[in-house]
Formats: structure tokens, C-alpha cells, sequence
């Protein structure tokens, strides 16, 4: 098992049980996710986010790497769902302030 910083382990906890809350959860009020190029912003858009790209995917992210990075913790695993190509593996790009989760970059 990895060693992940609090908010971004609450978020894989939450991911695994496809809870949409408990996802939202770790996120500051003025998060930002960069998804396949498209920009995320604030907990609606997020919320949008994870209840389409994710649950409605039922797409699990599992990590396992962590390494630290110009002021991102960089994790990477596979994700597996109902989505085309499943499993993929996934390189997620998070900014942490103040024990939330500030931005998240998603890339193949």
C-alpha cells in the first residue's frame, strides 16, 4: 500500500466506493480539474465531473506510485471501468493548499 497525503487518500477511499460526496469532499471550494483538456471548476463543475466521468463510468482509480514533483504529488495507477479500453492506466497531477485538494491534472 502507498503513503498518500490525507486528501488525496480520502479521495481514493471515496473513489472505490463510487461516493460522489465523499470524492467532492477533499476538494477546496475553488478546486480546479483538467480532464482530457477540458477545465473543472468550483465544486458544481466538479460534482458534474465525478458523477458522469467517474460514477457514471464506474471508473475506480487504484494507485500505485507516488512521487513528489514541482509542488504536485503525482499518482499513478489504473483505473478500470465501463469505459472503452478499460483498464487505463491514469498519471493524476494534484496541488494540495491547506489540506484540501487545490487542482487535479488528469492525463493518459
Amino acid at each position: 500500500m502507498i503513503e498518500l497525503p490525507k486528501p488525496i487518500a480520502n479521495y481514493v477511499e471515496a473513489n472505490a466506493q463510487l461516493d460522489v460526496d465523499g470524492m467532492l469532499k477533499p476538494f477546496a471550494a475553488n478546486a480546479v480539474i483538467l480532464d482530457n483538456g477540458k477545465r473543472f471548476e468550483g465544486h458544481a463543475e466538479v460534482r458534474t465531473l465525478l458523477e458522469e466521468a467517474v460514477v457514471g463510468a464506474k471508473a475506480i482509480f487504484t494507485p500505485d506510485t507516488v512521487r513528489h514533483e514541482n509542488d504536485q504529488v503525482v499518482v499513478e495507477g489504473p483505473a478500470h471501468g465501463d469505459f472503452p479500453g478499460s483498464p487505463l492506466r491514469f498519471t493524476y497531477g494534484f496541488t494540495l493548499e491547506n489540506d484540501a485538494i487545490k487542482t487535479l491534472e488528469i492525463t493518459l
